[in-house]
């Protein structure tokens, strides 16, 4: 499920992304009051235990002991809520990254602190890029990535791809792991059930195997280790392949400067 990014209304919701609007915090009443923070926290919480798909104002409400309709005095409704739950998350990341080691060292830190913040928030990884939520944060995200890549002396349009290519690059990669954790629990058939009878069934239908695709079968993983789980296995691998594609980027950013005059 594709969740877009700015459904809510365009005033509001970047008033509330950017606190430029009068607070809407603590209320008199009752019971204590409520503040946007501990709203989107909550809605942040049941994101990371049941998926995007469970959070809505009535369970918020429920796990703040509230009613759903008490917090749209707050948060104007769930397109505002799912723009900062993405832009709340986002601030637990580096503002800034250390240069002492050089913009490589940098580079592979920012991608294994983002790669890792969307493994421990998978439902961040349904927000579509191609409407972004515009908040302080996401765009922290990016200028911390830029100023790394600033000190490769590349010019813009140069670092402008280079951005991308990570950002699509990180969230890639994060994707398959958090799909492959969610996969058994999704279909009802576990990794290494579904693997063993594909494989099996394979074997069959396409005999032969290495000498039709030579290529894939030189490349492809190796064993999984001894009593090593499928999904570990899978991870474990995904993991070599994120480092290693991730030394692959940084080669080709060394050469561009190579290039240069």
């Amino acid at each position: 499920m594709v969740v877009y990014a700015g459904q809510g209304d365009p005033r509001r919701s970047m008033a509330l992304l950017w606190r430029a609007g009068p607070a809407q915090e603590a209320r008199p009443g009752p019971k204590p009051g409520l503040s946007v923070d501990e709203i989107v926290d909550a809605a942040i919480a049941i994101a990371d235990a049941e998926g995007m798909a469970a959070v809505s104002m009535r369970r918020v409400g429920e796990r703040l002991g509230r009613s759903g309709m008490a917090l749209y005095t707050y948060v104007p409704g769930k397109g505002e809520l799912v723009d900062l739950m993405y832009d709340r998350a986002l601030a637990a990341l580096p503002a800034a990254y250390d240069l002492s080691d050089g913009w490589r060292a940098a580079v592979s830190a920012w991608a294994r602190e983002v790669r890792a913040f969307y493994l421990r928030h998978p439902w961040a990884l349904r927000l579509s890029q191609a409407r972004p939520v515009l908040g302080p944060n996401e765009f922290t995200l990016l200028e911390s990535l830029a100023g790394i890549l600033h000190e490769t002396g590349l010019p813009p349009e140069v670092l402008r791809g280079a951005v991308s290519l990570l950002t699509d690059f990180v969230r890639g990669s994060a994707a398959t792991v958090a799909e492959t954790r969610r996969a058994g629990a999704e279909t009802g058939v576990s990794d290494e059930e579904w693997w063993r009878a594909r494989g099996a069934i394979l074997a069959e239908v396409a005999p032969g195997f290495a000498g039709r695709y030579p290529m894939l079968s030189r490349v492809e993983a190796g064993p999984p280790r001894p009593n090593e789980e499928p999904v570990a296995y899978l991870e474990r691998k995904s993991s070599q392949a994120f480092e290693t594609g991730l030394a692959l980027v940084l080669d080709g950013l060394e050469t561009a400067r190579s290039r240069r005059p």
